[in-house]
């Protein structure tokens, strides 16, 4: 069964790091892109950045451009999202999601999802 889960939310001041994970299970996570969506309240899931299945990573939000980073680890088949200097902003619910072609950051193109993980940036 493929299967990807986030993990690494919670709570943080802002300014604050987190550190999310993407785990899968089922297929070889570094053979596919794996994308970064997030959903604030009462909006719609927009794309953050994804990595290709080569290493390589594009940003679909220009906000966390040079804040956010991602990476991979192949031998625990596990994708990180590095968020530094976290903003308001930032809050949502952070889903990762599998797409074997290219990168896209239109969340109708990917084909297998996490169940998501909690940010909120608050004092």
């Amino acid at each position: 069964q493929l299967q990807l889960v986030e993990s690494g939310g919670g709570l943080v001041q802002p300014g604050g790091s987190l550190r999310l994970s993407c785990a899968a299970s089922g297929f070889t996570l570094a053979n596919y892109n794996i994308g970064w969506f997030r959903q604030a309240p009462g909006k719609e899931r927009e794309g953050v950045l994804c990595i290709r299945s080569s290493g390589s990573s594009t940003y679909y939000l220009d906000s966390v451009k040079g804040r956010f980073t991602i990476s991979r680890d192949n031998a625990k088949n596990t994708m990180y999202l590095q968020m530094n200097s976290l903003e308001p902003e930032d809050t949502g619910t952070y889903f990762c999601a599998a797409r074997y072609s290219f990168c896209s950051g239109d969340m109708s193109q990917y084909n297998f999802w996490g169940q998501g993980t909690q940010v909120t940036v608050s004092s």
